[in-house]
């Protein structure tokens, strides 16, 4: 006789959901997730995209998932204000400047000025600036995913408090100093 499992999670709030998925723009693969490395989350923490949470709530593990976010429920559209020139001079270290670093299609992490880290692409280097491009790169993009639930757990504590999971044992963007995951 097969056993029963009695308690059945859905996806919902405070739960971590593990899926894999592939995620297409126009038809080309941009990102393939797959089961021996899952994307896992905790759910309704607001780190990932709204629209992208609530194709997923209420799914059960193993439940295939298939859906279209248009580029306003992603990333936006593409900004033209976030195409900006960065003085040279922001790139010394001790004088100097790494040329290799400003390689045009480089991405650089950076942060604004309010602390934030972004990320911006090089477009072009000059003797006295650095044209660069802080649209996330699927700004303007509609985004195609389609994967399956792979697993489901209640969230600890911790994680809730933290607002992100402890499975992968690396907590390198948690400012909580009470958090003991990091490596």
């Amino acid at each position: 006789m097969q056993e029963i499992n009695s308690h059945i999670m859905n996806v919902g709030k405070n739960q971590v959901v593990s899926i894999t998925y592939e995620l297409t723009v126009d038809g080309n693969v941009m990102e393939t997730v797959k089961s021996e490395n899952p994307l896992t989350f905790l759910f309704g923490a607001g780190n990932l995209l709204p629209k992208f949470e609530s194709h997923l709530d209420g799914l059960l593990e193993n439940d295939p998932f298939e859906f279209k976010l248009s580029s306003e429920d992603a990333y936006g559209s593409h900004n033209k204000d976030a195409v900006v020139s960065v003085p040279l001079k922001a790139f010394e270290v001790d004088g100097k400047v790494d040329e290799d670093l400003l390689r045009v299609g480089n991405t650089i992490p950076m942060l604004d000025s309010s602390g934030r880290r972004m990320n911006g692409i090089v477009l072009e280097k000059s003797s006295e600036s650095v044209r660069m491009d802080f649209n996330h790169p699927l700004a303007g993009s509609d985004l195609h995913f389609k994967g399956t639930v792979v697993g489901i757990r209640e969230a600890t504590t911790d994680e809730i408090k933290h607002g992100h999971t402890h499975s992968d044992k690396n907590c390198d963007d948690c400012n909580d100093p009470d958090c003991d995951h990091k490596d």
